[in-house]
């Protein structure tokens, strides 16, 4: 990768006034600028004492100066940090200053980053690791995020990659040197590795989506009929009246969505209008937006009213499946000492009877859903795409094992070049500028 000619720079902490500021710079010219505004560099990765001063020899602050050399930085290039207090105009002073220098100028969103990955730094899925970890709200966002800068998903892809490219040579030298004689087994060998590459990318696949839905938060719709007490439970397990709750039936005419943090998942919770049929046009379309939330959903909570029991409601029971559980609300109004089945939630979104029960069971199906298995999961549906276009060309070489080699080792260099689209070992110049443009200024 050839050097980049200008020299970037950007505040790596949140704009406003604070105690510090950051001042990130990467580039060629990024020791010459330390030496302008500061005097000579200090050692390596040691953070000193030092004046900064502008190009007219005025001081603009006291703080600390981090030298970074290449190749031993971030981003692979000359780097160096400005510790400065966090105040508008000493920031701004900064600013105005290295604007001012030889070939610099204000990073881009995500500029920094796309120079480590430009530079082997990082892969792909690294960048989009760091990415989730700026953004995680909760702590198994943070600890996924971790994992996957840390490689837990590069080394996987790139040890298959590996492994493809030894078949690859097996199925390329039966090609290039058919009139010789090889060492028996060489495409029986690359095909065992095939087979055995094909299980674990199907296995890999088979996750269940958690990656995703754990980065993006768990969703869950609540559904029942009008007046059931949906709004107040919403309410309850956002401990805020998040929703106007009132007597009169079909209050609710939108979805109403929070988010919450349950034992470390961030988890989506929508109330919605009640499950009628109507004339009124408005309620009728939050109807419709229901039933859509619903469908999208990974839980869908049921609310059933306890004075009904053992009535429900037909329309709301219609959505009971694998992915539901049903709550008995209003127990606090129920007449007489009903006993209920033990896959229902009896609960008060009123007086909190019951509730801690169903905060208990939906943390707990929330963890088991989205809980870590003996691999990392796929975060992007990028990855999962990519995926499945390795496993369709693996399949196929499975199944040309009685074919003319040639097929066998396109269809080798295709599920490759697949698995490298994923880490950035291939060509995706195309998908760059918009992955970086995630990124915040100055990361």
């Amino acid at each position: 990768m050839p050097p980049h000619e200008d020299t970037i720079f950007a505040l790596a902490t949140p704009a406003g006034r604070s105690g510090v500021a950051v001042l990130r710079v990467s580039g060629p010219m990024a020791g010459t600028i330390a030496e302008t505004v500061s005097g000579p560099l200090p050692h390596p990765r040691k953070a000193v004492l030092r004046k900064f001063y502008d190009q007219n020899r005025n001081l603009i602050d006291h703080g600390l100066l981090l030298w970074f050399p290449a190749p031993n930085s971030f981003t692979g290039e000359p780097v160096i940090e400005f510790h400065l207090h966090g105040g508008h105009a000493v920031v701004e002073s900064m600013l105005q200053t290295l604007s001012r220098m030889q070939s610099t100028r204000p990073a881009c969103a995500g500029e920094f980053t796309r120079r480590a990955f430009e530079h082997g730094k990082l892969d792909l899925t690294a960048v989009e690791g760091l990415s989730d970890l700026v953004a995680a709200e909760t702590d198994a966002q943070r600890r996924q995020a971790l994992r996957q800068m840390e490689g837990g998903l590069g080394n996987i892809y790139d040890a298959w990659r590996r492994r493809l490219l030894q078949a690859q040579a097996y199925m390329e030298a039966e090609i290039d040197f058919s009139d010789e004689e090889l060492p028996e087994g060489l495409r029986l060998s690359a095909q065992g590795e095939l087979a055995s590459l094909v299980r674990e990318v199907r296995d890999h696949l088979s996750d269940g989506r958690r990656g995703e839905i754990l980065r993006r938060g768990f969703r869950i719709a609540i559904l029942g009929a009008p007046n059931v007490g949906k709004s107040s439970l919403l309410n309850m397990l956002a401990q805020r009246d998040a929703a106007i709750v009132t007597s009169q039936a079909g209050t609710t005419r939108d979805v109403i969505e929070v988010n919450l943090d349950l034992g470390g998942y961030l988890v989506s919770v929508s109330d919605t209008a009640g499950l009628r049929e109507t004339r009124d046009v408005i309620e009728a379309e939050g109807v419709r937006r229901a039933v859509l939330t619903a469908q999208g959903a990974d839980l869908k909570l049921l609310v059933f009213d306890a004075c009904q029991w053992p009535r429900l409601d037909a329309d709301t029971v219609a959505w009971r499946d694998s992915a539901s559980i049903c709550v008995l609300n209003k127990i606090d109004m129920a007449s007489g000492n009903n006993e209920y089945p033990a896959d229902y939630f009896p609960a008060s979104a009123l007086s909190g009877a019951g509730m801690e029960r169903l905060l208990q069971g939906l943390q707990q199906l929330v963890a088991d859903r989205l809980g870590s298995g003996e691999t990392p999961g796929l975060t992007r549906e990028r990855h999962r795409r990519e995926l499945t276009l390795c496993l369709e060309s693996l399949e196929r070489a499975v199944s040309e094992s009685d074919k003319a080699p040639e097929f066998v080792a396109e269809d080798i260099r295709l599920a490759a070049r697949a698995l490298g689209r994923i880490t950035g070992r291939a060509n995706v110049e195309d998908m760059l500028d918009m992955l970086f443009a995630e990124f915040c200024i100055g990361k």
